[in-house]
């Protein structure tokens, strides 16, 4: 199996989820994930965000805001309809995540709620038209303000699981507190829960990057990632705090404390100046720590023909 730093596009279009999975653990915490809102206007107006984080470095795209009722990315040459993420990966040649959120309609939220559509929710209905859609990966987390829980995200994946099987992948986690006024800092995420995330069938444990969220320290990170790594489970470490925006060093110092956990997945958020995508050129810095420029031009150089 190769790596995900060796995949070309033809090997991605035959590939099951257990060797998607597999692919990605074999890059040993080199796979970069990059977050992008497909609904807002692209940086460069006539060339997508997602085109744009590919070309800056991203191995996987992660779509966050997509309806699965209602999918649109701007800037491609097809912006809407079922086709959009087939679209992505004619383009991008890269495998292609969306989040989809299990609101808590009984947390308490410390902002005004934000109310999402019907496609946006996490559902095992919606998860089988993602799965219908082409889509690789489904990430169950929260954007600010909606009142996702931990309950409600094990909730989801016992729901979502049975229809997931080995059509895709299921990532869980929170990013940041949500809304959550009792899951927020260190509270975000402990050993007990992650426990739930893996007994009810995720694939890959999210969890905030050392450094984004107060309380979340290298060593305590790490502690989870070794916990589900001894429970065969996967991690991604998240940037979900408009860090994605911050300087060159801070990007190389999360992208490094990251690595120290032992994480096999690096996510850079969504919101660089403005939202929509994070700013290029920390796409490629955060790449280039984790894998070096040689891995990192390799991926940015690859014909989407090969």
């Amino acid at each position: 199996m190769k790596r995900i730093l060796d995949l070309n596009a033809s090997d991605l279009a035959s590939m099951t989820k257990e060797e998607k999975l597999l692919s990605i653990k074999a890059a040993e915490g080199r796979t970069l994930v990059s977050e992008i809102i497909g609904v807002f206007p692209p940086i460069l107006y006539d060339v997508s965000n997602v085109e744009v984080a590919c070309a800056f470095g991203a191995d996987i795209i992660l779509l966050n805001f997509y309806d699965v009722d209602n999918p649109m990315v701007l800037g491609l040459p097809t912006e809407k309809g079922e086709s959009v993420i087939k679209e992505i990966k004619r383009l991008t040649g890269r495998m292609v995540g969306i989040n989809l959120e299990p609101v808590d309609e009984n947390a308490v939220v410390i902002d005004e709620r934000v109310n999402l559509s019907k496609g946006r929710m996490a559902s095992a209905e919606n998860v089988q038209k993602a799965i219908e859609q082409g889509v690789d990966m489904v990430v169950l987390t929260g954007n600010p303000k909606t009142g996702v829980t931990n309950e409600a995200i094990v909730k989801k994946i016992n729901e979502i699981s049975s229809v997931a099987g080995d059509k895709i992948i299921i990532a869980a986690g929170k990013m940041h507190a949500a809304g959550s006024r009792n899951e927020s800092g260190k509270g975000i995420i402990d050993q007990e829960t992650v426990l739930q995330f893996i007994k009810a069938g995720t694939d890959i444990l999210l969890l905030p990057a050392p450094g984004t969220v107060p309380g979340m320290t290298v060593e305590y990170v790490k502690s989870l990632v070794d916990f589900a790594h001894e429970h065969h489970c996967m991690a991604m470490t998240t940037i979900g705090t408009s860090q994605e925006g911050a300087d060159p060093d801070t990007i190389k110092s999360i992208a490094l404390y990251s690595k120290m956990t032992g994480t096999d997945m690096h996510h850079i958020g969504d919101c660089g100046m403005s939202p929509g995508i994070a700013t290029p050129e920390n796409i490629m810095t955060y790449s280039i720590v984790i894998k070096g420029k040689r891995h990192t031009y390799r991926r940015m150089a690859r014909s989407v023909n090969r």
